[in-house]
């Protein structure tokens, strides 16, 4: 495998006044607001995510998760805020720039390109992801492949795949753009006990190599098993932030997204 084609970019240096963090952030929101016409879906939001570091955010629907990821990958334009990836501002940037400079994201439903293989899809991300020689893309995507638990089924039509098969797919093909820092939408959701336990054997994997990690989740056993952090959020703001285990024990956590306090 060739430097250029790693697939875990840079992780960047360390930026003691990131907004957002103190300590080498990869990602970082300063002040990050969403409106959908006159309801603000995200209401002055700080979030980041350091270098290596794996941070999982929990609430309740309608908490604005999945709007403060978009709004990190660029599929929502923010009304007020900035965004920053390793100190470059992303603010005005949309998804596909976003994408080529390290900010990468595996959606809740995984739509592959039908008519193709697992490797051929892998290999759409190596190349749109970065700046890499037709070699380099696909030694690339080979070493995805691999470490995403799909090379006995590179030449399988993507279309053929079970759902936890396209699960790894759908990593695979964020991975294979050489990601900084990679958004995970729900990545779990649908799956069996057993088969959420394979997915997170690999996203461990990763966490190894030092991937970044921002991972939406509703299977909180199997997010604490990863992250480092969780945030938790409710009617779009961050109620709590620390390690798992306060947050979860968090009285205002409790509230808000298990709908109850302790006694």
């Amino acid at each position: 495998m060739t430097a250029g084609a790693s697939m875990v970019a840079g992780t960047g240096a360390l930026r003691d006044g990131e907004p957002g963090g103190t300590e080498r952030s990869v990602l970082a929101a300063r002040r990050l607001s969403v409106r959908y016409g006159d309801v603000k879906v995200l209401d002055d939001i700080d979030f980041h995510v350091a270098a290596g570091e794996a941070v999982g955010i929990v609430g309740p629907n309608g908490a604005g998760k999945t709007t403060l990821l978009s709004a990190l990958a660029g599929t929502v334009r923010p009304a007020a805020g900035s965004i920053s990836l390793l100190g470059t501002d992303l603010t005005q940037l949309g998804a596909e720039r976003r994408c080529r400079l390290g900010v990468a994201r595996a959606y809740q439903v995984p739509k592959p390109f039908g008519g193709m293989t697992v490797l051929e899809n892998v290999l759409v991300g190596a190349a749109h992801g970065g700046q890499l020689r037709r070699r380099e893309r696909f030694e690339r995507a080979v070493e995805v492949v691999e470490v995403c638990g799909l090379a006995d089924l590179a030449n399988r039509r993507a279309e053929t795949l079970g759902l936890l098969h396209r699960k790894r797919l759908e990593l695979a093909r964020a991975l294979a753009t050489g990601p900084s820092v990679l958004l995970l939408d729900e990545i779990g959701a649908g799956l069996t006990d057993s088969e959420a336990d394979e997915l997170v054997a690999t996203i461990l994997q990763l966490r190894q190599r030092g991937m970044s990690l921002v991972w939406i989740e509703h299977i909180v056993r199997v997010l604490v098993r990863v992250i480092d952090r969780l945030v938790a959020m409710d009617a779009g703001k961050i109620i709590a932030d620390g390690a798992p285990d306060a947050v979860l024990r968090n009285e205002t956590v409790m509230a808000a997204y298990l709908g109850k306090t302790r006694s």
